[in-house]
């Protein structure tokens, strides 16, 4: 997630996909991240599954969690 202390809305990390996230997708590469480094990537709604099913085919993903509990 980028660093973003403004009030602008956040995107779905999906390509080309504008729609606002509504979703933290946590994960890690373990062979390239030391096992503590948490990575994410944004959804919307439409589009969570697939890029969480995208992370979970090759391990990578840790949890999914609502932007609005997401404490990171």
């Amino acid at each position: 997630m980028s660093d973003n202390d403004t009030d602008e809305p956040v995107h779905c990390s999906r390509r080309e996909c504008r729609a606002p996230a509504t979703w933290v997708l946590v994960w890690n590469n373990p062979k390239v991240h030391t096992p503590e480094r948490r990575k994410t990537w944004l959804a919307c709604d439409e589009h969570r599954e697939y890029l969480a099913e995208f992370l979970g085919i090759r391990g990578f993903l840790l949890e999914s969690v609502p932007l609005t509990e997401f404490d990171g």
